[in-house]
């Protein structure tokens, strides 16, 4: 007695677990904005209250050497919870990116079973960087593959690393002010450490989504378009 499941049976047993398994993709990528969010907000309530507190202690020093000595501490605290921010960001970005690669390989499986779905979808079905992108809502083409300049200062990790950076650039202005630098000396101090803070915030942003794993090497590639 043969114990072989009909077809169809098959394929509906098969769709329920990709179902099953596209339901919590989506629920990992909720979990990972909101921990983006939740990183966000704590950074900018270290800074908040860093800001009140520079304040407070600038109308008692008048900023004299003690709200610099102070200034300069704090701000380096703000900054270093900034990059590590940053940074978990870029990763979490990173694990979004591979969500979405679960996904399409899903859905490439959903059209495998019934390819006469695929009018209906408007996402990507196709695992690899350009697949990535359709389901993101990106244009590989304009995106130069990995996020033009201006769609990395839209990102948390790109607008957040200006603000960082803002951080840098006035602790490099105060410690100027604590040399005794004249004034051009002051701007050119803070425009230097906060050109050179964003510089590497968004070399490291660029190469964050190089050297990836196994798990999000295509299985099913976006297929070359025609030539016309």
């Amino acid at each position: 007695m043969s114990t072989e499941l009909p077809p169809s049976r098959k394929d509906s047993e098969a769709i329920q677990i990709l179902a099953t398994e596209h339901w919590s993709l989506l629920a990992t990528r909720a979990l990972t904005y909101q921990e983006s969010l939740g990183r966000v907000n704590m950074f900018l309530a270290v800074l908040s209250g860093a800001v009140i507190a520079l304040a407070l202690i600038a109308q008692a020093d008048r900023f004299g050497p003690t709200f610099v000595s102070v200034a300069v501490f704090m701000l380096a605290v703000v900054y270093f919870v900034g990059i590590a921010t940053v940074r978990r960001l870029m990763m979490l970005n990173v694990d979004d990116y591979t969500w979405v690669v679960g996904m399409n390989r899903l859905r490439h499986t959903y059209l495998e079973l019934h390819p006469e779905l695929e009018p209906s979808f408007i996402t990507g079905s196709h695992d690899d960087l350009v697949g990535a992108l359709k389901t993101l809502g990106l244009d590989s083409a304009t995106n130069s593959g990995r996020g033009s300049l201006s769609h990395i200062f839209v990102t948390l990790p790109g607008m957040l690393g200006v603000i960082v950076s803002s951080v840098a650039g006035a602790i490099g202005g105060l410690a100027a002010v604590g040399f005794g630098a004249p004034v051009y000396g002051i701007l050119l101090a803070g425009a230097l450490a906060f050109a050179l803070s964003l510089g590497a915030i968004l070399r490291v942003n660029r190469r964050s989504f190089r050297g990836f794993g196994p798990a999000v090497e295509p299985h099913f590639p976006t297929p070359p378009r025609p030539k016309e």
